[in-house]
């Protein structure tokens, strides 16, 4: 398996190509962490950075194979050529060893590899901004550069090692508590979460979580709230389950649950107000249906189309609603 490694390190640029200018349009000074959860699978990163998109550019996953960090003077090689050598049998250490040498930039880089058996790999060059530096622990690798202090590396690592739960909320938790340790010594713009497994979709796609904040004065509560939203999405599909099963009960618990992560989001207030028409309460129905009104005004014209709530059309307060 590893001699294909050779054909990956042929694709490598000559030295004399990856000058840390190349890939230096808006230095990526960030703190991140990359992480595993072996009870599912799942590779994930964190990030967050006084840089405009860093998760367009700091990070690389395949679910099943690896995940990668690249930021500082960020080259986007180690991403796709570090996961090419793991895929082909190198350890992250080998791999990222043989990029690191192929790179005339190395010392301004700073990168980090884990694999799907939890094996890492980190690199800090002397030429990253202060200050700068990684911290490996079983099943997450946390760095970052231009930070206030090597205390919020280490808030990551704690937050980590004591968190439990979806990896996506524990890589969250981990980069609040470098925020509140200092964090990018310049201040915050963007952020991003990305968790990958090996199969979803029927195998068609290896993301899990995928969010990015490009710009924004709080990028991190940002992320929180879309990965409400997708949570909330994730229980409402969960609630639909139940009510398909007959189970109205269940059904109507997970719907008040999304409604309560997600208190802005039309579709679980419509979910809602599904289980409570099928339930016969009506009143209720139509409180949530008012909601998710208020909140999309779109759903006027989208209600009187669907069949959840054709035993409410002929109700005037379903007209007026809708406009009827």
């Amino acid at each position: 398996m590893r001699r294909s490694a050779f054909l990956v390190l042929a694709l490598l640029p000559a030295p004399a190509t990856l000058r840390a200018q190349d890939y230096d349009p808006n230095y990526l000074a960030t703190f991140s962490i990359i992480a595993r959860d072996p009870s599912t699978g799942e590779l994930g990163m964190g990030v967050q950075s006084k840089a405009f998109a860093a998760g367009n550019r700091a990070m690389t996953a395949k679910g099943g194979v690896a995940i990668v960090a690249h930021q500082a003077a960020a080259n986007p090689m180690y991403g796709p050529l570090g996961i090419q050598l793991i895929e082909a049998g190198y350890p992250p250490e080998e791999a990222l060893a043989m990029l690191v040498a192929s790179d005339e930039g190395r010392d301004r880089r700073q990168v980090a590899m884990m694999d799907q058996q939890g094996r890492t790999a980190a690199w800090t060059g002397t030429g990253a901004n202060d200050w700068k530096g990684h911290r490996c622990g079983r099943d997450y690798c946390a760095q970052g550069n231009i930070l206030t202090g090597a205390e919020v590396v280490d808030a990551m690592a704690r937050s980590f090692e004591s968190s439990n739960g979806p990896l996506a909320e524990r890589l969250l938790e981990a980069l609040d508590a470098a925020q509140a340790a200092g964090g990018d010594a310049r201040g915050m713009q963007s952020g991003a979460l990305l968790v990958v497994r090996p199969r979803v979709n029927g195998g068609f796609s290896d993301r899990a979580v995928d969010i990015r904040v490009d710009d924004h004065t709080r990028p991190l509560e940002e992320l929180r709230r879309i990965l409400e939203l997708q949570r909330s999405g994730e229980i409402i599909q969960d609630a639909n389950r139940a009510v398909a099963a007959g189970d109205l009960d269940a059904g109507l618990e997970r719907a008040r649950a999304a409604t309560e992560l997600a208190p802005r989001n039309d579709n679980a207030w419509v979910a809602l107000a599904n289980v409570q028409a099928r339930r016969g309460e009506t009143d209720a129905a139509f409180e949530s249906l008012m909601r998710a009104v208020e909140l999309n005004p779109g759903r006027r014209r989208t209600l009187p189309r669907d069949s959840n709530f054709e035993r409410l059309r002929n109700d005037a307060r379903f007209r007026r609603l809708v406009g009827g």
